[in-house]
């Protein structure tokens, strides 16, 4: 299982940095008037949720997380900073031994 998470943990991070990076491209888009970087960072963005997805269900597979805990962790990577703190308690509660 610590493949598992340890590829959860990198996916969280790169999807939660890439989050932050969607939410400036919108706003350089919105506010400047210039969708060049939203052009590049939301489809990049969204290919690498998708793969954050697949490794998060591979993960609740393994840790046994029930189906209300898989799809908080899945939605964590929609929301600014929240894949950050839900890499936090995914870790604690895999170390830990408790589902989700």
């Amino acid at each position: 299982m610590s493949g598992a998470l340890g590829r959860f943990r990198f996916m969280a991070y790169v999807v939660g940095v890439g989050l932050l990076l969607l939410v400036a491209a919108m706003g350089v888009k919105y506010l400047g008037d210039q969708d060049g970087m939203m052009k590049v960072v939301g489809p990049v963005h969204g290919f690498l949720y998708a793969i954050y997805l697949v490794i998060t269900v591979d993960l609740a597979l393994k840790a046994r997380w029930s189906l209300k805990g898989t799809a908080l962790v899945l939605l964590a990577g929609t929301i600014p900073f929240v894949s950050f703190y839900a890499e936090r308690k995914v870790v604690e509660s895999v170390k830990a031994e408790r589902a989700l």
